[in-house]
Order: C-alpha cells, then structure tokens, then sequence
C-alpha cells in the first residue's frame, strides 16, 4: 500500500482518488478551500437560493455512469437526472428564438424548416460524430498521452481519416450546413473547448453528437449533487479530505517527492498527484529545476475562456424563459476574435443564461428564479467591479428585451464572478475557467504531460493535461492518472496488474 497525496479536489482530484483507494492505497486529498469540488461548489444564499458555481450543462452521461458502475454504484444512486426539453434554446435576434427539441425527429423536422435538405444532412454529420464519439471518448481519451505508441493501435490508425483529426471544424460544419443559423448551433460547443472553431479539429464533432443526441440533462439539486456522490464513493473506498488545507510546497529530495507543506506544516508521501491548476503547481510549489516546463511555454499556450458570472435570485418567475439559453444575437465570429486572437473585453457580447429553477424547485424560494449569467471573455483581462457593472447592464437589457419582462427590478440577491475570482479561489493561470484548449497543436500527447519529467513519483490531472477542458474529460483524467500510477507501483512491486 503506498500513500498518496491528491492537490485539489475537483472532479479529477476525486476521480483518481476514488481509483487509487479502491486499489488498495492510502489516500489523502488536500483542498484548500472550505468546501470540496473545486470549480463545481455551489453556495447557499440566507434567503433561500442554491447556487452552483461552475459547470451547468450535463452532456455525456455515460461517462458519469461509468465512473460509478466502476466502483458497483449507479448514477440514480446518488442523484436524479432530468431529461431537459428542449434541451436549450437559441436567441438569433427579435422574435428569432431556436427551441432545439430533445426528440430528434422533431430536430430534424427544425433543421429541416431552417434549410431545405438538412435534415438528411444532420444524419450524415451525426453519423460521423457518432463514429468520433465512440472511439473518442471510449478510447482516445484514456491514453494517458505520453508516448506516440499508445496511438500504434491499427484500428486506431485505419479510422484516424474518419476522426479528422487534421480537419477544421469550421470548414466540417459547412460541407454540411449553409444557413448562418444551423452553423452557429453546431459550432457553438467548440467555444467551450478553448478555440475557434477555424482552429479546432473537425474530431470534436463529437460534441455535436453528445449534444444533440444524448441529450442534455440536468442532476436535480444541482452538480453538487455529482460531487457529493463522487466524494461518498471516494470515502467508501477510503479517501481522506483535508479542507482548508492550502499545499504551500513541494519538497523534493533528489529526484523524489518526499513531502508537502500544508499550512506550515509537513506531511510525507510515497506519491503525489496534483489536480490543482497545473501551472501554479510548477510554478509556485516546485523549485524552477524540478519544474515540467518553463514561464515561456505557458505564454504560448492556447486557453480556453474565462468568462464573467452573474448568479442572481429573482423575486418574481420569469414566463418566457427556458432552462437553457444562448444569446447569439450578435456576431460569434468577432466575440471568438475578442476572446482568441486580439484579447479585450467584447464590444457586442454573445452570452448564456441558466435558469435551474425552471426544472429544480429546491434551487429558489417559492414563486422564485434561480439565474444566472454567463459571457465567455479572454483569461488574463484586467478586472474590475466597474467593468463587471458595465456588462451586466449590457446583458440584462437584452434578457429583459427577449423575455418581453422587467426583471432587474425583482433582483434580490446579486453576486458576480470572473478572473480575479479563479485566481484567488483556484490559483487559475490568467483566470482562466476552462483549461486548455483543444486546438490540433494542444491535443493528445502535445498537451501538457502527466508525469513530472524531473520528479518521477509526481503526477498532473485536471484541464490543463489530457484528455482536456470540461467535466466529463477532467473524470476521466482522473481514472488515466490512477491507472498509470497504479501501474507503475504494481510494477515496482513485482506485482500482476489484472
């Protein structure tokens, strides 16, 4: 049995947790905030709100499953899913609201309205994505990345054209698709990924699929939900998680990780993992020559967005809103520049509204809305409460126009969030909100490495390494790192791995 130390407890901190106690070792996680969770915390208001912090769209469901059938467990274990319908709706402009159906053959019945012959040609692109989705998410994504021989796989390489790794994503939507309406629904997810969609392979396509065809599902009482039941699991199996517990350092002897600081005190491990953002990690708690990479290799790295939250409590039900809802009234391409190419605060903003309290009544008081408001902005902007004002009148004024409603009025409970918040609260390199992003020269084995080159017994999980951003790819990175560790100490071992 070897000790081990996990640094952070979000999704993939608690994932490779919950693997490496399962295995047999002594785990402790170390979170150095009050609340474990990482970007996925939520808090409750004194008048009644329940807000989570993070993520809010629950795509890829059998990755959550299989995390719990791996340990015996079932999702509905722990929480309950809803199937949302729609699954989201879209603001092109006045009037011009897109309701995406759950039921496929009424979206083919949409696309069809929208374009002539398109609903042939949805079949034909989620074909496709569903091939890329199969062997993505249940293959690509759990190779750990550190060697080109892990892709010396002959299926792999006879379907490598078919995944498109090499493609635009951009150019893959309009071989299909010519309506500007129709592009901006199948492009949109890619935004979250960390790249314009000019710059992000034609592979995660995949997306669409998750998206459009296993739909788009909400955990009742909110992702905290997930997490409660992933740390359960983690505790059944035997994790112990140390909050408030800010990791200072990491000492290394040799070539050894022997120890952490923790609140100027020292504890000793065989192995440590570091889920916490991986570039504070290097930089702060290693000395410059145990480090993986440089200052200058961060600075040209491609980061997904940070973006400016608004969670507010309404005092009334908002009548013409659903639970999901992306403003596309103003032009994706020059916000995507804004964000990517030539970072500032955008001139005319897309942004996404959530309103949980529309399927989840224990979210908001009686007769109340639970909402909030997200605009996706470049990471490393200067911040200030000023410019966070400025932005939430420019959004309000466009929810309150498309909602026909006064809502501003109603407000009774107000907190904002954006990149000075992911820097304190989770150390977030430039305040970034989603990680790296998945741009073709940043995917696979060219991210950044689970393994500490100069440290052999130190490890990385979460969105800055493999397989990337978001909450079904972080619970993998999890299981990827607890695999090869596990490996490793079997082999030091002279053990058999089964």
């Amino acid at each position: 049995m070897s000790k081990i130390a996990i640094i952070g407890s979000g999704f993939s901190g608690i994932s490779a947790a919950a693997y490496l106690s399962a295995a047999g070792h002594d785990v402790h996680v170390f979170e150095k905030n009050s609340q474990a969770g990482g970007r996925a915390r939520n808090f409750k208001t004194d008048n009644g709100y329940l807000f989570d912090m993070g993520p809010s769209w629950y795509w890829m469901p059998g990755v959550f499953e299989k995390f719990f059938n791996d340990f015996g467990y079932k999702v509905s274990d722990f929480y309950e899913l809803k199937l949302l319908d729609p699954s989201f709706d879209v603001v092109f402009g006045n009037n011009d609201t897109m309701h995406v159906p759950e039921n496929y053959e009424a979206l083919g019945k949409l696309f069809e309205s929208i374009e002539k012959g398109s609903s042939e040609k949805l079949n034909a692109f989620l074909k496709e994505a569903e091939y890329k989705y199969k062997t993505g998410i249940e293959n690509l994504v759990y190779k750990p990345g550190l060697s080109l021989s892990e892709f010396a796989d002959m299926d792999l390489i006879k379907g490598m054209f078919r995944l498109q790794v090499f493609s635009s994503f951009s150019k893959h939507v309009r071989k299909f698709f010519t309506n500007p309406k129709l592009i901006a629904l199948m492009e949109f997810p890619v935004l979250f990924l960390g790249a314009m969609p000019q710059d992000t392979p034609a592979l995660y396509s995949l997306m669409n699929y998750a998206g459009l065809k296993l739909g788009t599902w909400y955990p009742m009482g909110g992702f905290g939900k997930v997490i409660d039941g992933m740390i359960e699991v983690a505790k059944n199996k035997g994790t112990t998680f140390h909050l408030n517990a800010n990791v200072e350092k990491i000492i290394v002897e040799g070539n050894q990780a022997k120890s952490i600081l923790v609140n100027g005190e020292i504890f000793s491990f065989d192995t440590i993992i570091a889920s916490a953002d991986y570039h504070h990690v290097e930089s702060k708690l290693l000395q410059e020559e145990h480090r993986n990479y440089d200052e200058s290799y961060w600075d040209n790295k491609t980061f997904a967005p940070s973006c400016l939250i608004y969670f507010l409590g309404i005092k009334k039900k908002i009548k013409s809103l659903n639970h999901h809802t992306l403003f596309f009234d103003e032009d994706l391409y020059n916000h995507s520049l804004e964000i990517y190419k030539n970072p500032q605060w955008p001139n005319k903003p897309l942004f996404y509204t959530c309103c949980p309290s529309k399927t989840d009544s224990r979210v908001a008081p009686d007769e109340h809305e639970n909402l909030f408001l997200l605009m996706p902005i470049a990471p490393g902007l200067k911040d200030s409460e000023q410019t966070r004002e400025t932005y939430f009148k420019i959004m309000m004024e466009r929810l309150e126009k498309q909602c026909d409603e006064n809502i501003i009025d109603h407000i009774d409970y107000k907190k904002s969030y954006c990149v000075n918040d992911f820097i304190l609260d989770y150390n977030s390199y430039k305040g970034n909100a989603y990680g790296l992003a998945n741009t073709l020269m940043q995917t696979a084995i060219l991210k950044p490495k689970i393994r500490n080159k100069k440290v052999s017994n130190l490890f990385y999980a979460g969105q800055l390494t493999v397989p990337g951003p978001g909450v079904p790819p972080s619970i993998i990175s999890g299981k990827v790192v607890a695999n090869e560790l596990i490996k490793i100490i079997n082999k030091n071992n002279h053990e058999v791995v089964i």
